[in-house]
């Protein structure tokens, strides 16, 4: 005999605490992103004049940067903003992956401006052309101080959110952008050797894009609804089993995460006879909540057989190899 789909009371009351908390971080970020992207886009209008005017790639390089950052830390704002709506008949998740969205775009955004520095001092480096290095270097370190400051502002966030670490590793770009201005500046006033502005940009440039690569791999692991890094699907089918009295076996089990923070799960729960469904499916969200960071499941429960006695590709279960039961 099988029961209906199960998702409970009890876990809707979970997590509506859940809810509320990820909502007051979620409005924290928000606001600290908004601040650091008010502090980028001033600076970089600063750091942008000042690099035309001293004729240094480093400078203008990292004004680029902080271009693309202000968009990305408003994009970012965006999101959050978003994400406070209710879900919708359409979208019956609400707009919390446009935070994920977001994150894969700043990462594409990121790689794209690594790859013009990149371009740009190859064009320096075999055509050195001067460079003053007394206002470089003044203007870089203001550049230098607001950055900190940015970084400062986003570090408080939610680090387990993908689009809080995006905006992040825009401003330790510009953060590094700056470092790298400076060394050069000082190297330029001490030897006069120009080439060093160039070098240093490739450097900086380097770092931005092994880390932009890394965001955009976990952004596209989780918009393809792939298991979070963190969880082991099979891991905790079968600590389910074995913790939970009456469950024979878990198949149909499915984990993934709409922004890297919330994680969610579906499964089938077959039972033995004359366990209570009810009970049942309280432990297992009970049991996926404080053991697995699991706050939104949905759980089938079963006594003889499946619901879904054919996989999508028309094939019995005891047929598919890959099908797994847990025991």
């Amino acid at each position: 005999m099988a029961h209906a789909h199960s998702d409970d009371h009890g876990s809707h009351e979970h997590g509506h605490s859940h809810g509320a908390g990820a909502h007051v971080h979620g409005s924290t970020d928000k606001k600290r992103v908004l601040i650091a992207a008010g502090l980028t886009g001033g600076f970089m209008i600063a750091e942008a004049l000042g690099g035309w005017f001293t004729n240094s790639l480093a400078l203008l390089a990292d004004a680029g940067h902080m271009l693309t950052d202000t968009l990305a830390l408003s994009l970012a704002w965006y999101a959050f903003h978003l994400a406070e709506r209710p879900a919708t008949g359409q979208l019956t998740y609400g707009f919390g992956r446009v935070k994920t969205l977001v994150a894969y775009t700043n990462g594409i955004a990121i790689f794209v401006i690594a790859l013009w520095i990149v371009y740009e001092a190859w064009q320096r480096f075999m055509d050195p052309p001067p460079v003053l290095g007394g206002p470089m270097l003044v203007i870089a370190g203001l550049g230098l101080l607001v950055n900190i400051a940015g970084f400062l502002i986003l570090h408080g966030g939610d680090r387990d959110s993908l689009n809080m670490r995006g905006a992040i590793l825009h401003v330790m770009g510009d953060l590094l952008g700056s470092v790298a201005a400076i060394a050069a500046a000082l190297v330029i006033i001490a030897t006069g050797w120009t080439p060093i502005d160039p070098i240093l940009s490739v450097f900086v440039a380097v770092i931005i894009l092994s880390t932009a690569w890394r965001l955009m791999r976990e952004a596209a692991h989780l918009l393809l609804e792939g298991t979070p890094a963190a969880l082991d699907r099979d891991v905790i089918a079968g600590d389910l089993v074995k913790s939970i009295a009456g469950l024979r076996e878990v198949h149909h089990m499915h984990v993934w995460s709409l922004d890297g923070a919330k994680n969610m799960a579906t499964l089938h729960a077959c039972l033995d006879k004359g366990v209570d469904a009810h009970a049942a499916i309280s432990a297992i969200k009970k049991r996926l909540a404080t053991k697995h960071d699991i706050t939104h499941a949905t759980v089938e429960p079963e006594f003889d057989h499946c619901a879904d006695s054919h996989d999508e590709h028309g094939h019995s279960h005891e047929n598919v190899p890959n099908h797994r039961h847990y025991h």
